[in-house]
């Protein structure tokens, strides 16, 4: 009897790991079999926003071609200021900075004073000041911004400029950048011990809260410049900025916004933007401005708004950033400069390098300060005694936040955050234009109804057959889908969306696959970024975070054309296939993951569905915000200044009286969340007369999801089979 049930047990297993086998032997891909879209789909979501982009970068160039006098150009510097500081955001009142000297180092010919200051109330920076000793009354100054260097300007080539312009005769101010030097703000146990993480990381909440970081990097160099012209050293008429790379970025935001900077030197940063997206892609955080490109604005607007100031753009011509992007930043600003009569004044010097800083580009540069800060003498590159780093530290540990418990660039937008939110909620109107406000803040767009479809082949498996589309995306792309169709004519249809892809969904014993069985025909798409459309293309950089490319979103944020948006469209595109191909009457959508947050938004704009399920939300964008170590996938199913406006909540309440289920909402760190708090969330929701149409389920073990979805389902539609008949 033993071996008996053993033998059946045995056969059972085999037979079930055949079934596994078919499963797995599956084909589900539809792209390949069109050999002419091999390789395309992981790049499509990309060459979408790119394409985006060459339009609105094409309607500026045909404005900015049209410029040819001085009052021209002196008309669209006033535009690009208001433009510029309406993506950057509008600066803080200034306060008191009250800088604190630390220390003291003499060198034989200079003398070094470190030092912090707040560029906002316990928003501390630290910083050196180097001194001349030798020096002519009140001597010119240099503001000198760091790159992405984990020990900020203490590195040895920063230490090199540096101090060679103080032997030059300049004072020289050099400040730590946020997240580098002694303003680290994450350990490197956590993932984001580099800089361009340390920026992008926590920026990336920024931009969710509506506040582009750049702001606080810049804020920061102004108030820099504060410091300086305080000094009694210092001639507040001769101001000049360098830095590279990251420091070149600064300087050149600095540069453009800030009216005391007599002469800037920005090295290897300067390009344009579409040699940038063809080449690397966006960068870290601090480098994006909240929709800059759909503003109509470009890199070499940071040079013309400049002119006709003495301006030097420092290369190499193997940067990063691209040499063709900078010699047709140099071609179109020289117009703006010839305007004022000044073309002279607009100055190139690229050398055969990498992204590097070179004795000819540096000598290049110091010959510039001179002759336009008025401090004639030898250009020549000099050999200089470095310091230690530890030497240069402005606190006794080298961490700011450690000594002073200051704030940080997570702390201060938590701040912003909670004002943002407060203001929201304390607006009786908001709720009245939230369909409005998240299609302007997404960059949504109703799609066209005509859509080439390709039926692509059929598939069978037990109890249902499995259909192959492509489908005409929202642009030059098409979405993979399968549709599965039970053998038994069914009258109950589904779309389902799952982060993980359609060929997970499709495994033995998931939803999509239990749904199936049991009579519903599923429609189980791959939208842009996810399964068979996952990103290819930007899989590195400065914002590559634990395997989540966020310089793909940054491209939407710089277009205004979030990925919510393109999703968005695209479910409203399938739901337009699925109406023309079925005669089936109402749609329930059910949304995986992140996807929910593009499932919401889409109901919202297009109200195509009878009911909707999300399992495992994400409970609200603020949570984004308000979770030191968040988990950036969320990032890429959330809109760029939405806190503003609605956040996912109030887009659960708007779609009520439709009946909905939400299965384990989670927060941004992908916890689960207590009953108490989900309800306090949907308070909201759940007030509403309809809001017993609003079922929340937590704590519901993964395997059992598909019984709960289905058991819901089935009552839920009994129900209104009900109502409809007593009606």
């Amino acid at each position: 009897m033993n071996f008996l049930k053993t033998g059946s047990l045995f056969v059972v297993l085999l037979f079930l790991g055949r079934v596994y086998d078919v499963y797995a032997q599956e084909e589900l891909s539809v792209f390949n079999y069109w050999r002419a879209f091999d390789g395309v789909p992981a790049m499509s979501l990309y060459r979408h926003l790119y394409q985006r982009a060459g339009s609105q970068l094409a309607e500026r160039k045909a404005v900015v071609e049209k410029l040819t006098s001085q009052a021209d150009w002196q008309k669209r510097q006033s535009s690009v200021k208001a433009k510029l500081t309406a993506a950057i955001g509008e600066f803080p009142n200034k306060t008191p900075l009250s800088p604190v000297v630390t220390g003291t180092i003499e060198r034989e010919d200079f003398k070094v004073e470190k030092l912090y200051f707040e560029s906002l109330p316990g928003f501390y920076v630290t910083a050196a000041l180097f001194i001349p000793k030798v020096r002519r009354g009140k001597s010119p100054a240099i503001l000198y911004c760091s790159g992405h260097s984990p020990t900020g300007f203490r590195s040895d080539i920063y230490q090199h400029n540096i101090l060679n312009y103080v032997k030059k005769g300049f004072v020289v101010l050099a400040f730590d950048p946020i997240g580098q030097g002694e303003r680290k703000s994450y350990a490197e146990s956590k993932g984001l011990g580099s800089p361009t993480k340390e920026h992008s990381y926590p920026g990336t909440q920024s931009f969710v809260s509506g506040l582009s970081p750049a702001q606080y990097f810049v804020w920061d160099g102004i108030r820099a410049i504060d410091y300086l012209v305080s000094r009694p050293e210092v001639d507040a008429a001769r101001l000049g900025i360098t830095g590279r790379s990251g420091g070149g970025t600064q300087a050149t935001y600095i540069a453009a916004l800030d009216e005391r900077v007599l002469a800037a030197a920005p090295e290897c940063y300067i390009t344009t933007y579409d040699k940038q997206l063809l080449s690397r892609g966006p960068q870290d955080a601090e480098q994006i401005l909240l929709h800059m490109l759909e503003k109509g604005l470009d890199l070499p607007d940071l040079i013309e708004l400049r002119a006709p100031k003495p301006t030097l753009i420092v290369s190499t011509t193997s940067d990063i950033f691209s040499i063709q992007g900078v010699r047709d930043t140099y071609d179109e600003a020289k117009g703006a400069f010839a305007a004022f009569g000044k073309a002279q004044q607009l100055i190139k010097v690229e050398d055969d390098a990498g992204h590097a800083s070179t004795p000819k580009n540096r000598e290049a540069t110091y010959a510039f300060f001179q002759k336009y800060l008025d401090n004639p003498g030898s250009s020549k590159d000099e050999e200089v005694e470095k310091f230690g780093v530890e030497e240069l530290y402005a606190t006794p540990t080298g961490d700011m936040l450690q000594t002073l418990y200051g704030e940080s660039l997570f702390s201060l937008n938590l701040k912003y955050t909670r004002e943002v939110v407060q203001k929201r909620k304390s607006n009786p109107k908001a709720a009245d234009n939230i369909r409005e406000s998240a299609i302007r803040l997404s960059g949504y767009e109703i799609p066209s109804t005509k859509r080439d479809v390709i039926f692509s082949g059929r598939i069978h498996r037990t109890n249902y057959a499995i259909e192959k589309y492509l489908v005409k995306g929202s642009g030059e792309y098409h979405i993979s889908a399968l549709w599965l169709k039970p053998e038994k004519a069914s009258d109950k249809l589904v779309l389902l969306l799952d982060e993980r892809g359609k060929t997970l969904a499709l495994a033995k014993g998931e939803l999509a696959d239990q749904l199936a069985r049991e009579g519903y025909e599923v429609i189980v798409p791959d939208l842009s970024g996810i399964g068979e459309s996952s990103t290819g293309y930007l899989t590195g950089g400065d914002s590559f975070i634990k395997g989540v490319p966020m310089n793909l979103w940054y491209a939407g944020l710089l277009t205004n054309k979030s990925l919510v948006a393109v999703r968005a469209e695209e479910i409203s595109i399938l739901t337009d296939f699925i109406k023309r191909e079925s005669t089936i009457k109402g749609v329930t959508a059910i949304a995986h993951g992140t996807l929910t947050s593009d499932l919401l938004h889409s109901a919202v704009f297009s109200d195509s569905f009878d009911r909707i399920i999300l399992s495992n939300p994400l409970i609200s964008y603020q949570s984004i915000a308000e979770q030191q170590m968040y988990e950036p996938k969320f990032v890429m199913s959330s809109v760029a200044g939405a806190l503003q406006a609605y956040d996912l909540p109030d887009l659960v309440a708007s779609l009520s009286p439709h009946p909905m289920l939400l299965l384990n909402p989670i927060d941004a760190t992908g916890a689960g969340i207590g009953k108490k708090e989900i309800e306090a969330v949907y308070h909201d929701a759940l007030q509403k007369p309809s809001g017993k149409n609003l079922t929340i389920g937590s704590a519901v073990k993964q395997v059992n999801l598909p019984v709960a979805v289905i058991k819901w389902m089935s009552q839920e539609i009994a129900d209104s089979e009900a109502n409809g008949k007593r009606e």
